[in-house]
């Protein structure tokens, strides 16, 4: 079994074109999906308080992402990892630094 020979791994180049990339900032996400794919709508939260109302949140879409579910795992993998990564470094993040549950989008609509 030793004198069996492996294939040759072939190596590939990745070449990154980043010329019509366009950054923007999200401070919360909104997703639905189908049996199909992941949408995910990246926006901001926006408080709004008008005289004699009661306090709104506007979540403004800048962005909508949609991905089969092989990528929106390999996402998820990703990011937990990213994470994983940022808190052994700097200690936990806490996502609920007020003690009250952000909003939520969908109750926006």
């Amino acid at each position: 079994m030793a004198d069996e020979q492996q294939p040759e791994q072939q190596q590939v180049q990745l070449r990154i074109d980043e010329s019509k990339m366009t950054s923007t900032y999200a401070n919360t996400i909104r997703t639905s999906n189908t049996q199909d794919e992941l949408v995910m709508d990246f926006g901001m939260n926006i408080p709004m308080q008008m005289p004699g109302q009661a306090p709104m949140i506007v979540f403004n879409v800048g962005s909508r992402v949609i991905m089969n579910w092989a990528g929106a795992k390999r996402l998820a993998m990703s990011l937990g990892q990213a994470v994983r990564q940022y808190e052994e470094r700097n200690g936990e993040i806490d996502i609920n630094p007020g003690g009250t549950p952000p909003p939520s989008p969908a109750a926006a609509n």
